[in-house]
């Protein structure tokens, strides 16, 4: 299992390599840039641009004053650009020295893998910010509404699914199957705006905050009180996320179970006087429950880095989700790179404590016979 686990760690890192080289050329002939986002915001307006650039640049660099050159003048500098006619060009190329676009395309990728190795994710470049910083700032709202979405979906999903297998075809579940249904059939951005209108004073109850993680004046509450307070806030976000999840976990589970409930080693287990119950939990659940569990830390990872998103937007939740829109919007590069790095490379290490997690469940499987 030892040489198993160290051929995945190996296998990372030419993964992770792909990725970055495959997303960071075809980022570049996007058009948008952030040379051209910075374009856009200053041209015509030199005043502003001097006021807003001044002492701004990279590593310690002076500013970048704005120049403009005879109307109708061009160059080659200015041509790559859409709103650069009448820049001075020396101008476009300070501001591409500031963002780093001067130096060819393979020089700039190098160096980015290299300050990422060591986790230097370098500066936005519109937030004036640490990347890192950035990051660790929005951490707790995503990672709040990642586990307990991913908990309560779990805890819901598995209990409901297994019970449904066990009652197939009976009243109760015809009627869990039709809440189910209403779970797949309402996206979760729908669901949250129903909710907000209903409990959050859109137009009839006020029982629960708009927007926020905590209160403003969370600090001066006690334990108990931040800790409800916390809670408080994050029960409608989670509430509107674990709708639209629950549903596809719990038919999974029913289907595995009632695949499992068919076998003949559990007809063979029936027949030796075995309790259904301890056929149930003693021998189904351990093989129905293999792939669901072993999903686990991949459910986690969605649900963090891509479900979020519109909760955090419909919320006003400041997360990872919406700093990653914000970035790819702005062409915020460092942001942008970042992020994938990061959470690539989490899914890849997640995907490795997937595979682990089949051992644990089941002890008969052994990866040393595979080769990856």
């Amino acid at each position: 299992m030892f040489a198993y686990i160290i051929r995945r760690f190996l296998l990372v890192i030419p993964t992770l390599f792909g990725i970055m080289v495959t997303n960071f050329f075809v980022i570049q002939i996007v058009p948008g840039g952030p040379v051209e986002q910075l374009i856009a915001q200053i041209s015509g307006t030199a005043v502003e641009a001097t006021a807003r650039f001044s002492g701004r640049g990279e590593g310690g660099s002076g500013g970048v004053e704005k120049r403009e050159g005879a109307p109708g003048s061009s160059s080659t500098a200015a041509s790559k650009y859409r709103g650069a006619r009448g820049l001075d060009p020396s101008f476009i190329k300070e501001i591409e020295k500031m963002y780093g676009m001067d130096k060819p395309i393979h020089i700039r990728f190098f160096d980015m893998m290299a300050n990422y190795i060591t986790f230097d994710f370098g500066k936005s470049f519109f937030q004036d910010r640490k990347v890192i910083d950035l990051v660790l700032d929005k951490m707790p709202v995503s990672i709040s509404l990642g586990i307990w979405t991913t908990i309560l979906v779990y805890t819901i999903s598995i209990p409901l699914g297994i019970a449904k297998a066990v009652r197939d075809g009976t009243k109760f579940d015809l009627a869990t199957s039709g809440v189910i249904t209403v779970g797949y059939a309402i996206p979760s951005y729908l669901f949250a705006i129903l909710l907000i209108v209903v409990l959050a004073g859109g137009r009839y109850l006020n029982w629960f905050p708009l927007r926020g993680l905590v209160s403003e004046n969370w600090n001066e509450f006690s334990i108990f009180g931040k800790i409800v307070d916390y809670f408080w806030h994050m029960a409608l976000p989670t509430f509107a996320m674990v709708i639209s999840g629950f549903a596809g976990l719990a038919l999974l589970t029913k289907n595995f179970f009632i695949d499992q409930i068919n076998m003949q080693y559990v007809m063979t287990a029936r027949a030796k006087g075995l309790t259904e119950r301890r056929v149930l939990y003693g021998h189904v659940f351990r093989n129905a429950m293999l792939l669901v569990i072993s999903g686990l830390p991949g459910a986690f990872i969605s649900i963090l880095f891509t479900g979020s998103l519109l909760m955090e937007v419909i919320f006003s939740l400041d997360g990872l989700g919406l700093l990653g829109y914000e970035a790819a919007i702005n062409r915020d590069y460092p942001v942008m790179f970042a992020s994938l790095y990061f959470f690539s490379l989490l899914g890849l290490v997640m995907g490795i404590v997937g595979d682990l997690m089949y051992v644990v469940i089941d002890p008969r499987i052994d990866f040393e016979a595979r080769k990856v």
